[in-house]
């Protein structure tokens, strides 16, 4: 009679997948998403209207992505302190002002700096890195599921955002655009963040948040800085490629429109490849799933080096995208599977910064490239040679601690 009174309590669906919900739309709407695969549509206006260079802007990003790798430890300690909900919340608030702020940019470089400095001091704090301890807590043999729908709204949030913000430069202009785009963070990730993302209370079936590894012992493993070496290799790869998409493909006689709808392809091949990783690392080894999707991108980078037509750009676009998920959904599973829960966020944000400054780099050596030489074909072959290069070394991690297969 007690055990079926208490099975009675025992909820049939895990409540945490309302979390994941949450997560979900707030990811769609994050620096990972909206910064990230807008900033190559606004390229080219923002250099229209003030004349400033592909190298000048794209240090923007740069900036931007330098300030998340040092702002990074810090928000995943903060986030293992006081829990995600109280983190996130004011980070998303600063991050949908601040963008929205650029449709009130000078033709000051300063002023764009500074603004990509904000975003980027607040910008992990609204990314899957803010989300994924919370989800985490409510699911062990499901966890690589639950992450990846977590990672596919910054997939969905590909999909979508890209042709909504050329629509809406095409339709109001791009002021317009950075205000109604910085308006959807506050509208859309707030709220639901507000009522659902919770950690799940500890009790016989939740996870342990004290079980893992300190900081200290992480740090002095080589399985941790094996996946720091993968990111930064994937990160300086795929953050040049897709900040540059846009402006790549209209450079070889793709409308502007079509460019946009390569962008929505990487999205929607994100999308599909994260849901596809997180059934794969419920399934298989972690590591071969990664190495499988990093040469993915590898051979999407190269053919992007290639690609002279629209139909080329589009698929280009579709393998980096099916890629995409490596680093996103198998770093914060791997580092639960390696070093647990204990220092999760810390060392998250730790991975973040090593992946935040090759992201800083990539970006800005791309528009070097093009402002030297008149192409970005030579570099995108080197950066898939990296990335091929990175999925041997994920290829080197050995088997998970006994006790978290």
């Amino acid at each position: 009679m007690g055990f079926g009174a208490a099975a009675a309590r025992e909820p049939r669906v895990n409540p945490g997948w309302l979390v994941v919900m949450a997560a979900y739309f707030g990811a769609m709407v994050s620096f990972g998403s909206l910064l990230v695969f807008t900033f190559g549509i606004f390229l080219k206006p923002l250099g229209s209207t003030f004349g400033w260079s592909r190298e000048s802007i794209s240090a923007a990003f740069g900036f931007a992505a330098i300030s998340v790798a040092i702002c990074s430890p810090f928000l995943g300690h903060l986030l293992d302190r006081f829990g995600p909900r109280r983190v996130i919340l004011p980070c998303m608030a600063v991050f949908g002002l601040a963008f929205g702020s650029l449709g009130f940019l000078t033709p000051s470089l300063v002023h764009l700096y500074a603004v990509f400095v904000v975003l980027g001091i607040v910008g992990n704090g609204t990314t899957q890195m803010g989300y994924s301890r919370a989800v985490s807590t409510w699911f062990d043999a499901r966890r690589g599921l639950a992450l990846a729908l977590v990672m596919a709204g910054v997939g969905t949030g590909a999909m979508v955002l890209p042709p909504a913000a050329q629509s809406l430069i095409s339709g109001y202009g791009w002021r317009t655009a950075y205000v109604a785009l910085g308006g959807a963070v506050l509208v859309l990730g707030i709220p639901l963040t507000a009522l659902f993302v919770r950690e799940r209370p500890q009790g016989p079936h939740a996870v342990s948040l004290l079980d893992g590894w300190t900081v200290a012992q992480a740090l002095r493993s080589r399985i941790f800085w094996i996946l720091c070496a993968t990111l930064v290799l994937g990160s300086l790869s795929v953050n040049g490629a897709i900040t540059h998409l846009s402006p790549l493909l209209t450079d070889r006689a793709v409308s502007a429109s079509t460019a946009a709808l390569a962008a929505s392809a990487l999205g929607l091949a994100s999308f599909c490849g994260r849901l596809a990783t997180g059934f794969l690392l419920d399934r298989f080894f972690g590591p071969r799933v990664g190495s499988f999707m990093l040469v993915a991108i590898a051979a999407g980078i190269l053919l992007l080096a290639l690609a002279r037509s629209a139909g080329a750009g589009v698929g280009a676009a579709a393998l980096i995208g099916l890629g995409l998920g490596a680093e996103a959904d198998v770093t914060p599973y791997l580092l639960t599977r390696y070093f647990g829960l204990r220092s999760f966020s810390t060392l998250y944000g730790f991975t973040w910064t090593a992946y935040a400054f090759a992201g800083a780099v990539g970006p800005v050596l791309m528009g070097r490239a093009f402002d030297a030489t008149g192409s970005y074909a030579a570099l995108l072959a080197v950066l898939a040679g990296g990335t091929a290069v990175a999925a041997g070394l994920m290829g080197l991690l050995p088997r998970y601690p006994a006790g978290r297969a």
